[in-house]
């Protein structure tokens, strides 16, 4: 059997729900967009946008910004790849990157849903008494339309999100504000999340049990310095044991 803590924090987005692979969902928009991406086509257009995804979110910096405001993150990544490819491709113009970012924008949202088992792992570790809170980053309203979306306001404690707060993960005050406001120490608080940075590293810090959701399968880095104190495929896990 399992033994429980007193307090757990979840992290949000790519934790209790999923936002889709971005690559296969921009793949999907690049289809709609066939006849306006050729040339070079929608695999080249993907291959870049992607890659400029990943050069976008790499950056802490920009990551800050940017997830206060993802539609203008989003038009900005898709324009930077589009204006790269239109050497090549000139029908690849600014109104085709706008058309192509807001409905990637709107498309991503509309793909989002509850990993498998979460919500019941969550109701169950309520109905067994453990104090729960939500602790995402991100803009308030973005983050509240899914939190009244997916009905998660009366299954925490406490929900904590950075553009309310004005404060987030990885800043200690994201973990040790919601630990206060449980009224939990860090011996007793587990934090679960699918950021290495955000939900292991940091949280170890302060003394908490950090577990890592690889909802991806791919295993720890080989390179990785962040280990763990237990990864799960599935939120479901954490109540699997239970009896």
């Amino acid at each position: 059997m399992t033994a429980l803590p007193r307090a757990i924090l979840f992290d949000l987005d790519d934790t209790l729900i999923s936002l889709g692979r971005r690559p296969q969902l921009l793949a999907e928009v690049a289809e709609e967009f066939a006849a306006d991406l050729t040339p070079p086509g929608p695999a080249r257009v993907v291959e870049a946008t992607e890659a400029a995804f990943r050069v976008y979110w790499s950056d802490p910096e920009r990551h800050r910004i940017g997830r206060m405001d993802l539609a203008a993150a989003r038009l900005g990544i898709v324009t930077e790849a589009f204006a790269d490819l239109r050497r090549q491709a000139p029908g690849l113009t600014p109104e085709v990157a706008r058309a192509f970012a807001s409905r990637f924008d709107a498309y991503r949202e509309e793909q989002i849903r509850f990993f498998p088992g979460a919500l019941e792992a969550i109701d169950e570790l309520k109905h067994r008494g453990v104090k729960l809170a939500l602790v995402t980053n991100g803009a308030a309203a973005v983050q509240r339309q899914k939190i009244e979306r997916f009905d998660l306001a009366h299954r925490f404690d406490h929900i904590q999100i950075e553009g309310e707060a004005g404060f987030g993960k990885p800043e200690e005050m994201a973990y040790l504000h919601a630990m206060a406001t449980l009224g939990v120490t860090a011996a007793e608080t587990w934090m679960v999340g699918d950021n290495l940075e955000w939900e292991v590293a940091a949280p170890q810090r302060l003394g908490i049990y950090a577990i890592w959701h690889d909802h991806l399968g791919t295993g720890l880095p080989e390179d990785s310095p962040v280990i763990p104190d237990r990864i799960v495929r599935s939120i479901a896990e954490l109540t699997a044991d239970l009896s």
